[in-house]
């Protein structure tokens, strides 16, 4: 009885000797699956990424090191002649002083209007009715599309638009003036298209942030006797601080790269007045032919995009 029992145990013989465990069928089949479910629901994502991101990123590069490329079936290996050529070009250096004061301008309006435009509507001094009415108007430049905006800015903005009527109606310009043609003018008149664009973002991310903090927080700082402006400095700030710096970088990374805007309002002109990174680049390949050249400004443009892009995930991870 004792022996039939012992050699009834998994891994024990008749005789009391250990014996090798036999696995059962299918179950490392079972466990192979287990272990390989994730990667399957991963791997179109995977694949996406390899096919929409690495592998135009890689010939990027290899372009910028080679001369003509495309046009030339035998392009040449330059090393970093291209990079030269770009970094000590005249042109690219207003395209990044153009750049530097559209993009700065833009993110410290986006940031100044949008919180304005939040605290605005979280305030307690509104109905909901109002609050709801104010929320859809402040909101619509947000609902258009990039080319829908450039049409109805250029139509307002021209000479003899609505913009010009308004002025000369009451007294405030005795002429037509050419905003996007005006050499003078064309920077900041994109500047200021861009800015009512983009602000909506920055308020409705606000909102959300102001709408999440404590009222405790506000009723103590009242409590001991802060007034407004302390309890905005020293409440409000600092509670919205981790939405406003990843808000910025973002912003900066975007404006940076803004094409379709300064493209469909301007062209980079007149001259060069509204030339910008994007459009800088976009001319080197597609006016000009020179896709070596173009490829290096584009890697330079990535270089600059990376050194952000790491500060913003080093901050979300100090955050998390």
């Amino acid at each position: 009885m004792t022996s039939t029992v012992a050699s009834a145990r998994p891994g024990t013989g008749s005789d009391g000797v250990l014996a090798p465990y036999v696995r059962r069928p299918g179950r490392g089949g079972a466990a192979l699956r287990a272990r390989l479910t994730p990667y399957a629901y991963v791997s179109p994502t995977v694949v996406l990424m390899i096919v929409l991101i690495l592998i135009p990123v890689v010939t990027v590069i290899y372009y910028s090191v080679m001369d003509n490329v495309i046009v030339n079936k035998h392009p040449a290996f330059v090393r970093f002649d291209n990079y030269t050529e770009v970094l000590t070009s005249p042109e690219f250096r207003t395209a990044i002083k153009n750049t530097s004061f559209f993009t700065g301008a833009s993110v410290v309006a986006h940031l100044v209007i949008g919180l304005s435009f939040a605290m605005l509507l979280n305030t307690e001094l509104l109905g909901p009715g109002v609050k709801a009415l104010f929320r859809a108007i402040y909101v619509l430049p947000w609902l258009f599309t990039v080319a829908i905006i450039a049409v109805v800015w250029r139509l307002l903005l021209n000479p003899n638009g609505i913009v010009n009527y308004l002025l000369s109606s009451t007294g405030l310009s005795d002429g037509d003036i050419e905003w996007l043609s005006d050499p003078g003018k064309a920077l900041f008149a994109v500047t200021f298209i861009n800015i009512w664009a983009g602000y909506p973002f920055f308020m409705m991310s606000l909102l959300a942030g102001l709408q999440g903090i404590p009222g405790d927080l506000y009723e103590a700082a009242m409590v001991d006797g802060a007034s407004g402006l302390r309890r905005f400095v020293h409440v409000t700030l600092p509670q919205l601080k981790p939405i406003i710096v990843a808000m910025v970088v973002l912003d900066i990374l975007w404006t940076t790269q803004q094409f379709a805007l300064i493209w469909m309002t301007t062209g980079g002109g007149p001259l060069d007045r509204t030339e910008m990174l994007s459009t800088y680049t976009y001319k080197w390949a597609f006016s000009r032919y020179e896709y070596s050249i173009a490829s290096a400004s584009a890697v330079v443009i990535l270089l600059l995009s990376l050194v952000l892009a790491v500060f913003y995930v080093r901050h979300q991870k100090a955050r998390d």
